[in-house]
């Protein structure tokens, strides 16, 4: 598999007994418009030890400019207000982070 530069490293926290619910929105609103302009994930994954609730995903970029464009994309993409409206109760909190990887790091 190859390591894509920058990942974006995003956990969404959901209520409690929740999470069937959310994930069956994300599946139904949410992954055709995210395959459509993010392209294909690194993983999903949930919490199994440790702080619960928790939904995790990943995506991988070849640059800053290419996260920026394709989550721009993402952003006004006309169904994307749907998920938006159709998950915001179940969602907690929200977490994004972008991570480099050690292979980019060396190649500066």
């Amino acid at each position: 598999m190859k390591t894509m530069p920058i990942v974006d490293h995003r956990i969404y926290t959901i209520a409690p007994r929740k999470m069937g619910e959310f994930i069956e929105v994300f599946n139904t609103l949410a992954m055709p418009i995210l395959r459509e302009t993010l392209g294909n994930p690194l993983g999903f994954y949930t919490t199994w030890v440790g702080e619960q609730n928790q939904f995790v995903h990943l995506w991988g970029y070849e640059s800053l400019d290419d996260y920026e464009k394709r989550s721009a994309a993402r952003d006004s993409h006309p169904e994307f207000a749907k998920y938006l409206a159709a998950s915001g109760h179940l969602i907690v909190s929200q977490s994004t982070s972008l991570i480099r990887s050690i292979d980019a790091l060396n190649d500066n």
